[in-house]
């Protein structure tokens, strides 16, 4: 199954993607901010020895840094410019935000389908 890196500084949230993604055989590593996500995928610091996630679940407002600034960080930067965003927010319809950024994959809005979200895991994971 696939490695998921859930970045929501949303204890609850985190808590449910864990439970919905780990049910569907998916292993879930988590980051509560931006900058935490930066340091997990190896970007800020540097560290190419860094596990990379199969796909990266983000919400859009965190504190320290949010997930527009961590999106143009990843597409950005070539070790993690092919890894896959879906964004998460509460924020409403976020699209023209992150329209110049093609590993974006899609939007759900929180409350979300747990359904729709496995659905759209497994077709970018392939898993």
């Amino acid at each position: 199954m696939a490695n998921i890196l859930v970045v929501d500084d949303e204890p609850s949230v985190v808590m449910l993607l864990r439970f919905i993604l780990e049910k569907s055989g998916h292993a879930v590593e988590e980051s509560h901010n931006g900058q935490e996500a930066l340091k997990q995928l190896g970007i800020d610091p540097a560290n190419a020895a860094a596990p990379l996630p199969d796909i990266v679940l983000l919400d859009v407002m965190m504190p320290i840094m949010d997930g527009f600034s961590v999106a143009k960080a990843m597409s950005s930067h070539p070790r993690t410019s092919q890894v896959p965003i879906l964004v998460i927010t509460a924020k409403g319809d976020m699209r023209p935000l992150f329209e110049a950024m093609p590993q974006v994959a899609g939007f759900f809005q929180k409350p979300f389908d747990p359904k729709q979200l496995r659905e759209a895991v497994a077709k970018l994971t392939g898993a």
